[in-house]
Parts: structure tokens; sequence; C-alpha cells
């Protein structure tokens, strides 16, 4: 592991009110979705691989694990990789020989078979090692499109575990408990490549895992968005808010493709009866998020880390609000498991400008630089470009049934998410991996 990820599982984490994060998670209608934050951080704030070494010193290093592998159970790095990284070459030596994080033993009772479809992902893979670190059985469905099977690398070969590359948009047959259906690129540079393949994603792909909800008695839950209200004309957006959105528009394949996907989830619920949750998850970030999918959040920190001038698409007083990753999943998973059919907000009502989230991020990559002893050639700029089209002026959850029917708000400060997540892409960058 880098000095800088490991002195990260060591940085205090302070929530909205001041409180350390110790755990994510609760005990709430009955499913136990508590985990220990290192763990968690554990599985995404490292390095592929925990030795760097010179040609030279294979040989030695060999020897070594010959002697005994003992140091393969000793501290964090126990549960990782033990590949070897060749700085002189640029390449890397990848090993089967790691042990698994230790996940909870569930009595068949408790554990659920669970379907993760577009579980490699940003928001499914964090998802994965939540549902795995709690003992449950979970299988991933991708087609990689925008996921990447190095999110979720870590669980292959784990009893629990399974991935399955397969497109959505044909049938899959499996037995499960819980569906979370995720998959759908959700950037817009990814879901306007192939406008025509996201509607059919969002529409067939909804089938299909319905079908197999109806067959399985399943629990389904649909990953919807808040761009179902479009450029709202209401603010912030209640869930009886029907929208503002442009049905021809550039947006209009992945806006119209979730509206329609809610529809036939409910059609599936009334005709016959199948189980079913709406989360509309609004923006979020994190660790493992793209940074080349176009996203505010991705975008400024690269650039900023990069020494990049900073883009704002607009004069920067169009707002947003951001929620970070272990918050929505804390939500998702609340979520499937209470009794709530309607359509729920996930976000976070704290709300910034897109000006004012730029200069934040750059405070923020300016002192984890100089935390790390960094001294940046000079203090990057930010600069305003034309916006896009159909861009949304205002996006703002009102998450009152979030806390009335899941007893779940945000903990998150923005600002803790944003330093988790400056230096989980400065650890990618100094690796090489981005």
């Amino acid at each position: 592991m880098s000095s800088s990820s490991v002195k990260d599982t060591q940085t205090q984490t302070l929530d909205k009110n001041g409180q350390e994060i110790k755990s994510v998670g609760f005990q709430r209608f009955g499913f136990d979705c508590e985990v220990s934050l290192d763990a968690l951080r554990s599985l995404y704030l490292r390095s592929h691989y925990v030795v760097s070494v010179s040609e030279s010193q294979v040989q030695e290093l060999d020897a070594k694990e010959e002697e005994g592998r003992g140091y393969l159970t000793q501290g964090p790095n126990a549960y990782q990789s033990k590949s070897i990284f060749h700085p002189d070459t640029q390449s890397i030596s990848y090993t089967t020989l790691s042990r698994f994080a230790p996940v909870k033993l569930l009595p068949p009772s408790s554990r659920k078979r669970v379907l993760v479809t577009g579980g490699a992902g940003f928001v499914g893979s964090h998802l994965v090692d939540r549902l795995m670190l709690l003992g449950h059985e979970v299988t991933v469905l991708d087609n990689f499109f925008t996921g990447s099977k190095t999110t979720v690398s870590h669980w292959v070969g784990h009893p629990n575990f399974e991935l399955v590359r397969h497109d959505v948009v044909e049938p899959f047959m499996i037995e499960c408990d819980q569906i979370y259906h995720l998959a759908c690129p959700a950037s817009p540079p990814h879901y306007q490549f192939n406008a025509v393949k996201t509607i059919k994603t969002s529409f067939i792909g909804t089938l299909n895992m319905l079908g197999l909800a109806k067959r399985t008695k399943a629990r389904f839950l649909i990953s919807s968005t808040s761009e179902v209200y479009g450029d709202p004309e209401v603010h912030p957006q209640p869930e009886d808010y029907w929208g503002h959105v442009n049905p021809i528009g550039p947006r209009a394949c992945y806006d119209e493709g979730k509206r329609v996907a809610e529809t036939l989830t409910y059609g599936f619920h009334h005709q016959d009866g199948v189980d079913v949750r709406v989360a509309r998850i609004f923006n979020t970030y994190g660790p493992r998020m793209n940074p080349h999918d176009g996203r505010v959040v991705s975008n400024f920190i690269v650039q900023a880390l990069r020494g990049e001038d900073m883009t704002v698409y607009g004069d920067g007083t169009q707002t947003r609000s951001f929620q970070y990753i272990h918050d929505l999943i804390d939500g998702l998973i609340a979520l499937m498991n209470s009794d709530e059919s309607r359509p729920v907000n996930i976000g976070n009502g704290d709300e910034f400008t897109i000006g004012e989230f730029a200069e934040l991020v750059r405070e923020i990559v300016e002192k984890v630089q100089e935390e790390d002893g960094i001294k940046p050639a000079r203090r990057v700029q930010i600069v305003y470009k034309p916006i896009p089209t159909d861009d949304p002026q205002k996006r703002r959850p009102d998450t009152t049934r979030a806390k009335s029917s899941l007893g779940w708000q945000p903990r998150w400060s923005v600002r803790m998410g944003l330093e988790e997540m400056v230096r989980y892409y400065k650890a990618k960058m100094s690796e090489g991996s981005m």
C-alpha cells in the first residue's frame, strides 16, 4: 500500500455534526448493513500492488515468500494482492496470492442471494463491497461498457461471489432473493455514445430483470435518477413532482429511458404484484468514479491534481447537490429492506454553485498536496466555457420521504468526501493506473 493510502486509513473522519465516523450503515428493517469504515477503505483506498521492486530484487522477494507467508496475515495489507510493480519497466506482475477480507458468517436463514446488475460500475462496486462484507451471496452482472473488472476483482474466487459478463438486454436466469438493478450508463458522454442502446438498456434491461423478479418472487430495486425531473421548475424536487423534460434533446435517451423504466416497474407492481423499490439518485461522488466520464466532481479533481486549469461550463451560477457514495449505499440498502414502495429521492440537500464547488475542490487538492509535501509549479486557475444544451440550472432533492420512511439522511460532509476522493485519485495517478 502506498504511504498516502496508509495515511488515509488513519485519518479521522468527521460527519456533518463533528462526530467521528467509524462505521457506515445501520441495523434497520430487520437487516444489518453496518460495517467498519476501515474494512471498506481497505478495499478501495489501496494500490493494485503492495511492493514496488526492481528486477534485481525479485529473487530476494521470492526467497522471502518461500521462507514463510506469515506477513500475509499481518495488518491491513493482509487482504491485499501480492502483485509486484516494476517501476523501471512500468509493468506489473499479477498474482492470485491474496487473502479475502473477512466477511460475516451468517446463518442460511439470514443470508440473502443478491443479484446486482451493473455491479462492476461506480455505485454497483461499492454496493457489492458492502453486501459481501455483510456475508451475503452476491452475483454481479455487467457487460463492462462503463464498468471495470478491477472494481470487484478483489472478490473474484470468493465462495460467496460470482461475476458474470452479460448484457441485461438479453434475458438472464438465476435464483435470487433481491435484485438491485443498476445497469445503465449514467454519465452524458457514455449514455450519448449510443442513444438507442441506452434506451434499450433502460427499457428491455428493466423488462428482463422485472420478469426475473416476477418468476423468482425476488424484491426488485431500480436505480432511477434525478434526471427524471429534467430541468425542474420546482425547487427542491419532491417525489410527487412530475418533471420538466425535453423528450427529444441530447439527454432524452437517459431521462426518458429512466422515466419509462419507472413506468414499467410500477406496471409489474400493480399488475403482477412484484415487490418493487424505486430510488431516485441525485449527484453522487466517491472513489472509483471514472475520471473520464465528464462529471463535474471527477473533472475538477483530476484537472487540479494534474495542475491543469479547472473548466466550469456556463457562468458557474448553476447549482448542484453532491452526496458521498457511502451515504447512497446506506440509502439503497435501507430502501430495499423497508416497506416503502413509492419512489424515494436519495441525495444530499447541501447545495453549491458550480463556481463555489470548483473553489472548494481547488482548496482541498492544495491541502492534500501540502500535507504530502508537494509544491505545484503554479496555482490552478478556474476558466469558464459555454454551457452544454439542456444542462439543468438547479438540481436539489427534497429528502423528506427518505428521512421519514427510511430514517436516512446523509452523514458525510462534501469536504470530507472530497478529501478521500482526492487521495484516491492521487494514489491512482502515482501508481500509473490513471
